[in-house]
């Protein structure tokens, strides 16, 4: 259970309660795919229709990132006509 500044524990509706306030606090959320380590030349050779692999394959977890920090798991799925992520694991360990 969280604690409060003086120490006592704090429930979970108050945590949340208090948190309201930053409820529309925009953050980046970014879905990391895999990457991919490439020379210069290499770079200067990509055109449109190129492609470039990446380290994950097919259905491997992809990471949730917000603002830079790994905060879930997911897996890349087709969503009435878009991709999306479900969400498999979320990442509480921090």
């Amino acid at each position: 259970m969280p604690e409060s500044i003086e120490g006592a524990p704090v429930s979970y509706e108050k945590a949340a309660e208090e948190l309201q306030y930053f409820w529309d606090v925009p953050f980046d959320i970014t879905v990391q795919l895999g990457e991919r380590r490439m020379k210069i030349r290499d770079i200067l050779q990509l055109h449109v229709g190129s492609v470039i692999s990446l380290s994950k394959s097919a259905g491997e977890n992809v990471d949730i990132l917000v603002n830079n920090r790994i905060v879930a798991f997911g897996e890349v799925m087709e969503l009435e006509g878009s991709t999306g992520i479900r969400i498999t694991e979320l990442n509480v360990s921090d």
